[in-house]
């Protein structure tokens, strides 16, 4: 059987049932806005205004994007492939080309495309 909001409150605050149904009753006219006895003055509302108003200051973002360094033993060792391959197959030298100088080689071959991509990995943390 589900437990009413009067006697869930009876319940947790451990107060009596007139109690509980004046707790109501407050509560729908705090909802409504009526101004209870328990308000704060116009002074102490000033007063919480004016501390409610933390100093905001605008934060200058950045947003420019990172320069990678080269890394140079990638571009050599996509070098050597892409050379390694024209050399081999004369189709390759000319339908390839090294779409990303340090990590990808697209080419054609017998009519099929493939793309090389050479991944270096992290060194484990210690």
């Amino acid at each position: 059987m589900a437990e009413t909001q009067k006697e869930k409150m009876m319940r947790i605050l451990q107060i009596t049932a007139e109690e509980a149904e004046a707790l109501i009753a407050a509560d729908k006219d705090i909802d409504r806005g009526k101004k209870m006895d328990f308000d704060l003055t116009p002074e102490q509302e000033k007063e919480t205004r004016k501390y409610r108003q933390a100093d905001r200051k605008q934060t200058a973002y950045k947003f420019t994007q990172r320069e990678r360094k080269p890394n140079e033993l990638k571009r050599e060792i996509i070098d050597e492939i892409f050379g390694f391959l024209c050399e081999n197959w004369l189709e390759i030298a000319k339908s390839g080309d090294i779409s990303n100088p340090e990590r990808q080689i697209d080419f054609t071959l017998k009519g099929e495309k493939f793309s090389l991509t050479l991944t270096q990995h992290r060194k484990p943390k210690e």
